[in-house]
């Protein structure tokens, strides 16, 4: 049996978790040793329930079997804590996840500016804006953008890597095969094509309750700090907060309003010592000494004079395309950039999504998608249904 069977043998365990399995590989040495040790050994290793100790006994790798079989049917590649490439950061956790699945391009977190950016499911329109710019400016200036794929900010944090055309990591409470939430399916195909999705969790694993504190750790953990941009009392953010602060990352926090609950965690957060956050210079300032060859000096110029970023329009209020007036908008486009006035002369008076723009206009795909961020953040052009973006004539 390969080493690699092993490992999904042990992590795949029920009871077990990820701290029984690393105490067990620290003190035996391997999950081959793990395999062939007796219950004594196993015991002095780690305080084990029935349920583990049963777990261990069955000595069937047909588990293993399957869930291998899964991997190369979803293209879903593995990692085990044995690997040369696997993260130092997560290493050095209480609880190391031993096994990890990912699909997208696997980076060197180790040599990485990363940096966790959470809150909650369901921020107001300051937030999600705030999220989606800290995000813009701070992967611009050259640090990771890690995050959790799940509605709301964490959507909002990657969006905002993508849109500059940088790399995101999504670390999943689910299979790094299942797209949760489903509505995230166009986000979960373009962090696949243009960054990293990862999980403790083999494919095919439904999302579950307890799973999502657990990935919480791996966010946290691969990252220099994590940015909490608004958080409710007991929100998840707030457990990444937490993980954070075990691990010795750094806590950064974004004020809201002093009647904001969703602002309230951050605010606490801040009476006790977090960082504040108003711009990406307040993050990234703190690591350009640690990594200045990753971390740009100059901010990109992002609009400073739009608080909030233009909402979707509902769709039961969102007029037919084809009522949509055409008009001449060449006056209009002066003012802005060479590429803005290709971008928005390609959208006119219609409603375009963002591949027909690219296709229309020629221009490279992260440059269209920047350059949407920006014009969006102005309100020159707004999202309606679909993902589709209109021009916001006045």
């Amino acid at each position: 049996m390969s080493a690699l069977k092993y490992w999904l043998w042990l992590s795949s365990m029920r009871g077990m978790g990820p701290h029984r399995a690393a105490a067990l590989i620290d003190a035996l040495g391997s999950p081959e040793n793990v395999y062939f040790a007796g219950e004594d050994e196993w015991l002095s290793a780690v305080e084990l329930n029935e349920q583990a100790l049963a777990e261990l006994r069955n000595k069937s790798t047909d588990r293993a079997e399957r869930i291998l079989e899964l991997c190369e049917r979803t293209n879903t590649k593995l990692l085990t804590m044995q690997d040369a490439v696997y993260p130092e950061r997560l290493r050095a956790l209480h609880a190391p996840p031993p096994v990890l699945y990912y699909k997208g391009q696997l980076i060197s977190f180790d040599e990485e500016a990363a940096l966790g950016v959470v809150g909650t499911r369901s921020p107001t329109p300051y937030g999600q804006n705030c999220a989606l710019k800290l995000s813009y400016q701070i992967a611009s200036l050259g640090m990771i953008i890690v995050s959790g794929m799940a509605k709301g900010l964490d959507t909002a944090a990657h969006l905002g890597a993508l849109r500059a055309g940088k790399f995101t990591a999504a670390v999943l409470g689910c299979g790094p095969d299942v797209v949760y939430p489903a509505e995230n399916r166009e986000l979960y195909e373009d962090i696949v094509a243009a960054g990293l999705v990862l999980s403790e969790y083999p494919p095919g694993t439904k999302s579950e309750g307890p799973h999502f504190p657990a990935r919480n750790r791996i966010i946290s953990g691969l990252s220099l700090g994590v940015l909490l941009v608004e958080a409710p009392p007991g929100s998840g953010a707030l457990i990444t907060a937490s993980h954070a602060l075990e691990q010795g990352r750094d806590v950064f926090a974004v004020p809201g309003s002093i009647d904001s609950r969703e602002s309230a965690g951050c605010h606490s957060l801040i009476r006790e010592g977090a960082i504040l956050a108003t711009c990406a210079e307040d993050v990234c300032s703190e690591y350009r000494a640690l990594f200045p060859h990753k971390i740009l000096q100059a901010a990109p110029s992002v609009p400073s004079h739009m608080p909030r970023m233009k909402q979707p329009a509902q769709e039961k209020g969102t007029p037919p395309e084809e009522e949509v007036t055409v008009i001449d908008l060449t006056e209009r486009v002066k003012e802005f950039s060479g590429d803005q006035q290709r971008i928005l002369l390609s959208i006119g008076g219609a409603a375009m999504s963002a591949d027909e723009i690219i296709e229309v206009t020629g221009l490279p795909a992260p440059l269209v998608l920047s350059e949407l961020t920006m014009l969006e953040l102005e309100g020159t052009v707004g999202q309606i249904a679909g993902r589709r973006y209109v021009f916001n004539i006045t």
